[in-house]
């Protein structure tokens, strides 16, 4: 008899940094479903249908209305428990964008905000990930592995 794979769920999300503006500030939105908070622009892999680049530059186009430039990869994200509905791994993006963004899809509403100042309520693990992002951001050093850590 086959053992049935389980695996953990696959997203794509996106540090989007508006280059048209001073201080290329970066987009957040908050969330219209459960778990609620501020979070990136972001989602799941539609699988079978596209890479995980592709899903990230749909996912910002949906709940953002821009057409993101993806630039770089900032990291991969799996902790188990940092998606508190299921187990899920995310890819997490740098892009650029340009333009005036639109909450649309699963977003209720968005920001652009400084890189100087994030919102506390942030969703999921994405403190942690903009931690990250601006150690790249200030330092250029790329995410560091964390084997065993939560």
């Amino acid at each position: 008899m086959a053992r049935q794979l389980a695996t953990p769920y696959l997203a794509a999300d996106v540090i989007i940094e508006m280059v048209d503006r001073p201080g290329c500030p970066i987009v957040l939105i908050e969330r219209k479903n459960p778990p609620y908070g501020w979070a990136l622009p972001g989602g799941f892999v539609d699988r079978g249908k596209e890479t995980v680049e592709q899903a990230a530059v749909r996912e910002a186009l949906e709940e953002t209305n821009l057409r993101v430039q993806l630039k770089t990869l900032l990291g991969v994200y799996s902790d188990p428990e940092r998606d508190p509905r299921f187990h899920t791994a995310t890819v997490v993006y740098v892009a650029e964008a340009q333009g005036l963004p639109k909450a649309a899809d699963d977003a209720m509403t968005l920001r652009v905000v400084s890189v100087e100042r994030f919102p506390e309520n942030l969703a999921f693990d994405h403190a942690k990930v903009l931690e990250d992002y601006l150690v790249f951001r200030n330092e250029g050093r790329v995410t560091p592995l964390r084997e065993g850590e939560k």
